[in-house]
């Protein structure tokens, strides 16, 4: 391999020659070799729309000469278009705030905004990764506006996959409406419910999961850009706040919006908390419906077996036949890494110091990919599982049928006492409740009968 060599603060180092990153970049390879994973692309995205938005403000502005200004914006739309990609190359894990990563950013346009103004990679002088690229800019206000563009980016598509989940549970809750089954409190036998006010609780809940999400993303569109190292805007044009978000507005089609404080700004990951929270609230009711809808497919033969879920893959490499829930578990697997990932991000959140919150590379990769992930999980169960779900309607009216507990419609006519006792013999002689109620000449047969309806009983009210 061919090397160039490089000069920063620190001194000389070899740098790949074909390498369009530089000597600071090569620094952070060599410190951080810890998990070989790269910065989501979504992040990438976001920083380099910041240095275009950063260029042109200052080549406005009369700071930054128009040449380097529009060629360091050209860097960045083919970086944008997809060029590149494998330059970036800064593990997750890092050296707090993410300057590694600014800088990786600052030097692959520095290089190529040289190449296209005819000059070498590493001529400093010609385009400075810091002194041009990253004018006006600390990475400790970069990253953190990176960190909200990327998951504005990522979000709407988890929203989406949200409302499709919701949307597809609601359908079943109308397929299954008619569906009467024994309803189910502290695992055991309940009052009757419909199959359909299940799966329409679900859709709800989802729904509202959803719903959450896209108010989270209000607060990453205000951005402290402009604040500098410390929150001041030390070494920042007093028009350049504004102008620079109104400029990542006009790129990014998102309507951002300037910080009330720019130094709560670099201080608190607070509006990125709020959606790992988010985030966080729904994996917890999906992994909850997960575990539902596994227990209500349970069987074939000696589990629930209320409904069936689509066969996607054999079950066991030594039980012939067997067919698992598969898409379901995979879900619960991918929610416990998901709620990790935002434990991960409210730890980080609260180890901020003074000025700066120097655990953001961490943060910003767990959110998005947290993000990314989901939104994948959810649209493969809606598709490979939820759409194709069958409900399983003799058996939900063998449980009901068998089920003593539907006498507590009998309250109100019979009594708590008079109905457990009823339900306690039912239970112990195995026989139905109406039996029973009858044996005793506690009513008619027929009242008994039209009291516990079970459709009726899915309903408010007080049955006579």
């Amino acid at each position: 391999m061919e090397f160039r060599t490089e000069k920063d603060s620190l001194g000389e180092l070899k740098v790949p020659a074909a390498a369009y990153y530089g000597v600071q970049t090569q620094r952070a390879v060599e410190n951080y070799p810890i998990s070989g994973i790269r910065p989501h692309p979504a992040f990438v995205r976001a920083s380099i729309q910041i240095k275009k938005a950063a260029a042109r403000v200052h080549g406005g502005l009369g700071l930054l000469a128009k040449d380097k200004a529009d060629a360091i914006v050209k860097a960045a739309d083919e970086v944008l278009a997809g060029h590149l990609a494998d330059q970036f190359v800064v593990d997750i894990f890092q050296a707090g705030a993410g300057t590694s990563h600014n800088m990786n950013c600052n030097e692959v346009l520095a290089n190529r905004a040289c190449e296209l103004l005819n000059g070498k990679r590493g001529d400093v002088k010609l385009v400075s990764p810091n002194d041009h690229v990253n004018m006006g800019q600390s990475t400790n206000d970069v990253i953190p506006t990176a960190i909200r563009l990327a998951a504005l980016d990522v979000l709407p598509g988890l929203v989406k996959a949200a409302e499709r989940l919701a949307g597809s549970f609601r359908k079943k809750a109308q397929e299954f409406d008619g569906i009467v089954k024994t309803g189910r409190t502290h695992l055991q036998d309940a009052v009757p419910v419909r199959l359909g006010q299940e799966f329409g609780a679900y859709g709800f809940n989802i729904g509202r999961h959803a719903k959450r999400l896209a108010e989270s993303a209000d607060g990453l569109r205000e951005l402290g850009l402009g604040g500098s190292a410390a929150g001041t805007g030390l070494n920042v044009h007093t028009e350049y706040r504004a102008r620079v978000a109104q400029m990542l507005s006009e790129q990014t089609g998102e309507r951002l919006r300037t910080a009330g404080d720019y130094f709560e700004a670099m201080q608190s990951m607070r509006p990125i908390q709020d959606v790992a929270l988010a985030v966080q609230s729904l994996v917890l009711d999906v992994t909850r419906i997960c575990n539902d809808l596994r227990m209500l497919c349970s069987g074939p033969l000696t589990g629930l077996a209320e409904i069936r879920v689509p066969a996607v893959q054999p079950g066991s490499s030594i039980m012939p036949g067997k067919i698992n829930p598969s898409i379901l578990e995979m879900v619960n697997q991918l929610g416990f890494a998901v709620l990790g990932r935002c434990q991960t991000v409210s730890l980080c959140a609260q180890a901020g110091q003074l000025e700066l919150n120097v655990m953001m590379p961490i943060i910003g990769y767990e959110l998005i990919s947290s993000i990314q992930w989901l939104a994948n999980g959810l649209n493969v169960l809606v598709e490979r599982c939820v759409e194709g779900i069958e409900a399983d309607p003799e058996r939900c009216k063998y449980y009901t049928d068998i089920n003593a507990t539907v006498g507590t419609a009998l309250n109100p006519h019979l009594g708590y006492l008079k109905v457990a006792e009823c339900i306690k013999e039912a239970l112990a002689k195995k026989k139905t409740i109406v039996d029973v109620v009858v044996e005793k000449g506690l009513m008619p047969r027929e009242k008994v009968l039209e009291i516990l309806d079970a459709r009726k009983l899915t309903e408010p009210g007080i049955h006579e």
